[in-house]
């Protein structure tokens, strides 16, 4: 099961004093001052009185809006959990390219941390441009849709937000840290990736060992000019 993580925005660290409140009955009770209910004669009539706003000198919340921002503060605080999705499930055919199926096959391990593949892409955008780089695996499957990828139907394209990516005509380069990796830019290996969660380093260099626990798998697809998968398997998190 994966959790899902929000972030505490200004709005729901404001709307932390509604978790006193059990019931938006309770909210407007406690507009309501003694002196309502004694000369009233009624608690109902206090509630619909502290409703129209006229017991508070800020905003009065609608059951709506009370019952809305309630949830939000307890979605914070309660994150719900998510059983991960695949998907490439269902959608890979048995006549699907070669880097298709490897892909699919790594896609359970990669969304539950067992595995860490970085991908080594080299492939021409439709304008006839050469372009590659390293991708984290994990990361853009939680940051993209790759159904239409493993339907077959839209290239996997490197990104200047990946871990390396280079243009081929314009000569941009470009490296980021991911969630899975730190990028190193060793004096004489030159690039390298460091795993977060087990500090091991793969080399991508293909004269070099990748590195512990890491294997190196060359893809031979029809679809792009060059693949090689780092399949790094990830040691149990502290």
């Amino acid at each position: 099961m994966a959790q899902i993580f929000l972030k505490e925005t200004p709005q729901i660290q404001a709307d932390r004093s509604l978790l006193r409140f059990g019931c938006y009955e309770e909210y407007l009770d406690s507009l309501s001052t003694i002196q309502d209910v004694c000369f009233l004669q009624s608690v109902e009539a206090s509630r619909t009185i502290a409703s129209l706003g006229y017991r508070s000198s800020g905003e009065t919340f609608s059951r709506e809006q009370f019952e809305k921002r309630l949830a939000a503060v307890l979605n914070y605080i309660y994150p719900p959990y998510k059983a991960y999705e695949l998907s490439s499930e269902g959608l890979v055919s048995p006549n699907a390219d070669c880097i298709i199926k490897e892909l699919a096959s790594r896609e359970r391990a990669n969304r539950i941390g067992v595995l860490s593949t970085i991908i080594f892409l080299r492939v021409f955008t439709k304008s006839g441009i050469e372009v590659s780089g390293y991708i984290d695996y994990t990361e853009r499957l939680s940051k993209e849709d790759w159904k239409p990828i493993f339907a077959g139907k839209k290239m996997l394209m490197p990104k200047k937000f990946d871990l390396g990516f280079y243009h081929w005509k314009s000569g941009i380069v470009a490296s980021n840290d991911s969630f899975n990796y730190k990028v190193l830019k060793h004096p004489q290996k030159g690039l390298l990736f460091q795993n977060r969660f087990d500090r091991k380093t793969i080399n991508p260099d293909p004269m070099a060992e990748p590195g512990p626990k890491t294997l190196r798998k060359r893809i031979y697809t029809k679809l792009y000019k060059l693949v090689i998968l780092f399949d790094h398997v990830v040691r149990q998190r502290i």
